[in-house]
């Protein structure tokens, strides 16, 4: 997935209201800009931090600027946009990078399913069960090359979950991806500590029949493409 425009530079002074960054450009201006991310962000709003935006013209936005990449102090780096893991599995699922699904050749996005519920990609193939799968966004990293989900609790997940296993049960493939935007991370894991509800849940999923993948991401200021498969730990698997 490609930026539409070319990303600038600048400083961060501090995100607040879950969906709002101040930042501090080259030039020497300060602007608010559009932060796409309603979890916890932790290590990821250092005062200081490297980030770049994506700037706008659209005259329906009232921020004319939206945070999509950092970079932290030791080199990795790191989406932003929580809405970018969704466009790059889209992209994936049509080149047929991900191993575990690439015989489905129908890639349906926002179907509904469950009871008021969306999945984000229902996938059909001839002779093959149709697949609901479900896509996280992944950039929490506390220890060592782990990546964690979440990083925070979150509610949302614990019922797309709950529909995932209903679909597993039904006889159809339930799938969930987290897809990591952090090039740090060599490794997967549930972060049990901040959302235990969750990681129960995960637990209880898997054995209804969900299945669940990790997949990383290549960052840079012009794109975001998926790079490969990674492991999940014991927590997880």
């Amino acid at each position: 997935m490609r930026f539409q425009t070319p990303l600038v530079p600048g400083r961060l002074i501090k995100r607040y209201k879950r969906f709002l960054a101040d930042v501090q450009l080259e030039d020497g201006r300060v602007v608010t800009a559009h932060c796409a991310n309603p979890g916890a962000m932790i290590g990821l709003k250092n005062p200081g931090l490297r980030v770049w935006l994506e700037p706008n013209d659209d005259p329906k936005k009232k921020l004319k600027f939206g945070w999509k990449v950092a970079q932290l102090d030791g080199g990795a780096w790191v989406g932003i946009d929580t809405s970018v893991p969704n466009k790059v599995i889209k992209e994936a699922l049509h080149a047929k990078q991900i191993a575990e699904l690439s015989a489905y050749d129908i890639i349906l996005p926002e179907q509904k399913y469950g009871a008021n519920s969306r999945v984000d990609f229902l996938l059909r193939g001839f002779g093959l069960p149709d697949a609901y799968v479900e896509v996280k966004n992944v950039h929490l990293c506390r220890q060592d090359d782990w990546a964690e989900f979440p990083d925070t609790v979150t509610a949302r997940g614990l019922k797309h979950l709950g529909v995932l296993g209903d679909m597993a049960e039904a006889g159809h493939r339930a799938v969930l991806i987290y897809c990591v935007q952090h090039t740090g991370c060599g490794r997967f894991r549930l972060a049990h500590d901040l959302d235990p509800a969750y990681a129960a849940a995960c637990v209880h999923a898997k054995v209804r029949g969900v299945e669940m993948l990790c997949y990383t991401c290549d960052v840079s200021i012009t794109e975001i493409t998926l790079r490969g498969a990674l492991p999940l730990g014991s927590s997880a698997a």
